[in-house]
């Protein structure tokens, strides 16, 4: 069976292709009824415009890439559900790519998703990232990229960022409240910049509050779980404890208060431990964990309504949006019943 094109329904109703066009793309310049009787005819012949092609005609594919450093974080996954909350509504498909927080993984990913022709990137970087040159060439091309946590605030770029080091001074500052004397910073990789804010503002409380530097360490664990087991260990086997842990994320907290547990040391008795970026499981262990929930859902929003601004050649006030979170206070870091500060 002969496939119906667009010359064929133009010839049928003895008209020009650029008017069967018009009438499935719904311009202003083809009267009511003359697209009515266009529609209805090649519904007969069984013509269906390729939506490709319309696409590339009006330069636009509705299609947009989100690149993430791992599916299986629940942070990332109410991030994606934020950017599709948006763009679905919109018109537009989302692009989902993992670079299992390797640079050159995260570079090819985004190249893959440019070269298919995506509209725009969303592109949340991975641990280290050595591509920002590269990103920063195509935004001066034009190419629309908006950033999305793990970048540092002044980077010549359109991004969502959360205020680490405000709650990392107010997660600290919650601990000093309750009577802890020594408290150690477990942070993230130093390439990161989370690992800049959150290191910063727990500092920011050591130094407000006149804590010796005999009473505070940073300890770099990196972010994931094994790393942080075995320097609690080591800290355990040092006879090196503080008396309480702020941790980078909670992956790094829940480890921490696992070798402590497996080493009869109780949590909060003995030593207090606070996370950060709340995971679902953080109420659901025991003790509960003390964490910083970061609006996730609403930062995939934001990012989502600044790259359609970006195509859409839209004024944007400020290149960076800053959201700020909630201290949820729990069993893990509470030490004495007293009026909690924030």
């Amino acid at each position: 069976m002969k496939n119906v094109t667009i010359k064929d329904v133009a010839e049928k109703l003895n008209v020009s292709i650029s008017s069967v066009s018009r009438a499935f793309n719904n311009t202003h310049d083809i009267k009511k009824e003359t697209r009515e009787r266009i529609l209805k005819t090649a519904t007969e012949m069984g013509y269906y415009p390729n939506p490709i092609a319309q696409k590339l005609v009006r330069n636009k594919t509705y299609n947009i890439g989100v690149v993430v450093p791992e599916f299986i974080n629940e942070y990332y996954s109410e991030v994606i559900r934020g950017v599709q909350d948006v763009l679905v509504e919109t018109g537009y498909q989302v692009l989902i790519m993992e670079s299992d927080n390797k640079v050159e993984r995260e570079l090819k990913n985004v190249k893959t998703l440019m070269q298919n022709m995506m509209d725009g990137l969303v592109i949340c970087p991975s641990v280290k990232s050595g591509n920002l040159d590269y990103y920063l060439n195509e935004i001066n091309t034009g190419y629309p990229i908006v950033f999305l946590n793990r970048i540092e605030q002044n980077f010549p770029a359109k991004k969502v960022l959360f205020n680490n080091a405000k709650w990392s001074f107010f997660a600290t500052e919650h601990l000093i409240y309750q009577g802890y004397k020594r408290i150690y910073h477990l942070s993230g990789s130093n390439d990161l910049g989370i690992t800049k804010d959150r290191t910063h503002g727990f500092i920011r409380a050591m130094e407000k509050h006149n804590f010796s530097k005999n009473n505070y360490k940073v300890i770099e664990t990196g972010i994931l779980s094994e790393e942080a087991m075995a320097i609690v260990q080591r800290l355990i086997d040092q006879n090196d404890l503080p008396d309480a842990f702020m941790c980078v994320n909670d992956l790094v907290a829940l480890s921490t208060i696992s070798v402590l547990k497996q080493n009869q040391i109780e949590v909060p008795k003995d030593i207090g431990v606070i996370g950060f970026t709340e995971t679902k499981i953080a109420n659901l262990v025991s003790p509960k964990l003390s964490s910083v929930k970061q609006p996730t859902f609403e930062m995939g929003k934001a990012a989502a309504e600044m790259l359609m601004k970006l195509i859409n050649n839209e004024a944007i006030s400020s290149d960076t949006i800053m959201l700020n979170g909630i201290l949820n206070i729990r069993e893990s870091s509470v030490k004495q019943k007293r009026p909690l500060h924030q």
